[in-house]
């Protein structure tokens, strides 16, 4: 007796409305971990300094 193999195979279009749920879902949890605010809330900057020491502070 040969067993028969079962093919799970799915369209093109199925594949790419699978694809777009996944896409979209990630795109959700990126937002939510780099949030603008957010980032901006923790980042730290110098009042003196607006545009940033590339240096980080050496030199003076």
């Amino acid at each position: 007796m040969k067993k028969e193999k079962q093919q799970n195979n799915i369209t093109r279009k199925e594949a790419m409305a699978k694809m777009g749920k996944y896409a979209a879902l990630t795109a959700v949890g990126t937002f939510l971990i780099l949030s603008p605010q957010e980032s901006q809330a923790q980042s730290i900057t110098d009042p003196s300094d607006p545009g940033g020491n590339p240096f980080g502070g050496i030199g003076g």
